[in-house]
């Protein structure tokens, strides 16, 4: 991923204080999952195929667990992929390592533990990292440190939560990657993010064709012209279906019982594809 995985600065084992006295064999009922696991969603194949080494050697690596607040048992603050395989595995109890862990602990070790492993998706490292920032007060030098990674990774990851909510979508269900992802963010509103993003899709455009379709869009924008006339609704309205139509920009300008249709295009492949389409409708 952009941004460098290098080491992962402190580890687990420096981010929550205490060495506790060991390892201990704790009931799997008795432990819930950690309310800040910045992983949304787990595979359920990868999770089967834990379980069922997990049947035949046992749990190798000790979950952490802390003391649950109310007094009732134990909360996650690692390996939860582990618990989870344990149960389906028919595990009564599995290794455990307790210590004492505050909220920022918590989502800081789970964190960790998933960037080491790669189990996270660009939007959930994003979103971890953001709520480390405003839940907790840290900058993102601060952030940087505990996690390896470099101050401007951290902004890169971020800036990724203020892409439209459909191109999100698209990058957590991985119909483009991260790198089209940060291609997008160039564009200059979300609306000409979403314009681009089509044309991405539909045309299977690589993340350097995606670079170079941003910057051509940027050369050839322009302001558009002040209309002395008021809006027309229903030529916004054209507009909006020529644009779902073809996948770019299109503007219909009214003059009495005619007028002008333009279509925008920003590379001559882009061209291409809109003659053919044009073509054959």
């Amino acid at each position: 991923m952009v941004g460098g995985r290098g080491g992962l600065g402190r580890g687990l084992g420096a981010l929550i204080p205490g060495s506790g006295p060991g390892v201990a064999e704790i009931p799997v009922t008795q432990i819930r999952p950690n309310p800040r696991q910045p992983r949304q969603r787990v595979d359920p194949a990868q999770l089967t195929e834990l379980a069922a080494s997990i049947r035949d050697h046992g749990v190798l690596q000790p979950v952490i667990v802390t003391h649950a607040e109310d007094g009732e048992g134990y909360v996650l603050v690692a390996g939860e992929r582990r618990w989870s395989a344990a149960i389906q595995a028919g595990l009564d109890r599995i290794p455990a390592i307790v210590k004492e862990a505050s909220p920022q602990d918590m989502l800081e070790l789970a964190l960790v533990e998933n960037l080491q492993r790669a189990d996270l998706n660009p939007l959930e490292e994003a979103a971890a990292f953001q709520q480390l920032m405003t839940e907790f007060g840290l900058t993102q030098d601060q952030v940087a440190q505990r996690v390896g990674r470099s101050r401007p990774a951290i902004a890169n990851s971020v800036r990724l939560l203020s892409l439209p909510e459909s191109i999100q979508t698209a990058l957590a269900q991985g119909e483009i990657s991260e790198g089209h992802a940060r291609a997008l963010l160039g564009a200059d509103d979300p609306d000409q993010m979403q314009m681009l993003f089509l044309e991405v899709v539909t045309r299977r455009l690589s993340v350097r064709e995606t670079e170079e379709l941003v910057r051509g869009h940027r050369r050839s924008a322009a302001p558009r012209p002040q209309r002395s006339a008021p809006p027309d609704p229903e030529a916004r309205r054209i507009e909006e279906l020529f644009r779902q139509a073809l996948g770019t920009r299109v503007e219909v300008v009214r003059r009495g019982a005619g007028g002008r249709l333009v279509i925008h295009f920003y590379s001559e492949e882009q061209l291409q594809a809109l003659y053919e389409a044009v073509t054959r409708a």
